[in-house]
């Protein structure tokens, strides 16, 4: 009895602080979060904005910075390093200087010193996609190792025990922390696998043209090659065609790397193209960014205090795997941020 009216007067107190607060109260928070974010800048230079990863992030950035009241604005290098040091240069000199930098680097060190300079500027910076030689308030982006592990356990599974368990690389370039890293990642897995061997690794520096060619080299040297794995999706189309010129398509298992973009990726693997595809999610590794950009802008912290990574989810995809969601759509991306 003496519990029942113990609970009673607590629910009585609990009652009359309520009724005591104002008719008119409203939260202060929206009003907080808008002041810190309106008219916030933010700009993304990528490696080139003429590929579907890069155009991917660009629809949702601007739909989110659109939405907070923000400025968002891209720079294209187009694949140039030059370009793009030169367009970071500029961000950092002008008057109207981004709030926020989002770079995805070429290399590990060509702007690591430009990217201090503009956090020394007061400019937040994250990398994208790319790690680079840098402490950046965030680097979000695949684990490019485990990236690696996950192509050569697709190709393994490709080949099969009883294939000639020899493999082909068509690797980027070797400045690339991308390249290397995946590189680090497959050897990782191919050394613990009996049997399975790289017999040869030319480098496409990104190029499908290259990476025809050289795949084509490569199979004539290896005709019995049961695998390759190219770095990128972007000149993958050219070791395809070359695996296609050699009447291959059903003999050498492709696998590759890319966004998730359903004319690159899903559609490829959907008509035998590819093989398997280790896939970024995209989408959620735009919003970790937009997340990102919305903690910074309201924390108060300098640029260059903390530099946490945010790895995107990864999966290796094949034909089997493939569902309605399995890949996003650039053009109703693009609809979205009223592109």
């Amino acid at each position: 009895m003496k519990t029942l009216k113990t609970l009673l007067a607590a629910a009585l107190v609990s009652v009359a602080s309520f009724a005591a607060l104002p008719a008119s109260a409203q939260d202060p928070s929206p009003a907080m979060y808008a002041e810190a974010l309106a008219g916030k800048r933010v700009m993304l230079v990528p490696m080139a904005m003429g590929f579907d990863l890069a155009q991917g992030w660009a629809a949702i950035l601007k739909h989110e910075v659109d939405a907070f009241g923000g400025v968002f604005e891209t720079r294209d290098p187009n694949w140039s390093v030059e370009a793009g040091a030169q367009a970071i240069t500029e961000a950092i000199a002008s008057d109207q200087k981004p709030d926020v930098l989002i770079v995805m680097s070429p290399d590990l060190n060509s702007y690591s010193k430009l990217m201090k300079r503009a956090q020394d500027a007061g400019i937040y910076v994250l990398l994208i996609d790319n790690p680079a030689n840098f402490k950046a308030d965030a680097f979000i982006g695949s684990d490019w190792t485990q990236l690696g592990r996950l192509e050569a356990e697709a190709v393994v599974k490709g080949c099969g025990e009883g294939s000639s368990k020899k493999i082909g690389l068509v690797q980027g370039d070797q400045v690339n922390a991308t390249s290397l890293y995946q590189y680090a990642g497959i050897m990782e897995v191919l050394d613990k696998t009996p049997g399975f061997e790289v017999v040869a690794k030319p480098d496409s520096n990104w190029d499908a043209t290259t990476s025809r060619n050289v795949t084509a080299t490569m199979l004539q040297q290896n005709p019995d090659i049961c695998g390759i794995i190219d770095f990128w999706d972007g000149d993958a189309t050219g070791a395809a065609a070359a695996i296609r010129d050699a009447g291959k398509q059903d003999q050498v298992f492709l696998v590759t790397t890319g966004g998730g973009e359903k004319a690159a990726d899903c559609d490829m693997i959907e008509n035998g193209t590819y093989g398997a595809v280790v896939m970024t999610e995209l989408a959620q590794e735009s919003y970790n960014m937009v997340t990102i950009i919305k903690y910074l802008l309201q924390s108060g912290q300098p640029a260059g205090t903390s530099s946490p990574f945010i790895y995107t989810l990864l999966k290796a995809t094949t034909k089997a795997d493939l569902k309605p969601d399995s890949c996003w759509d650039l053009k109703a991306l693009q609809a979205m941020a009223g592109e």
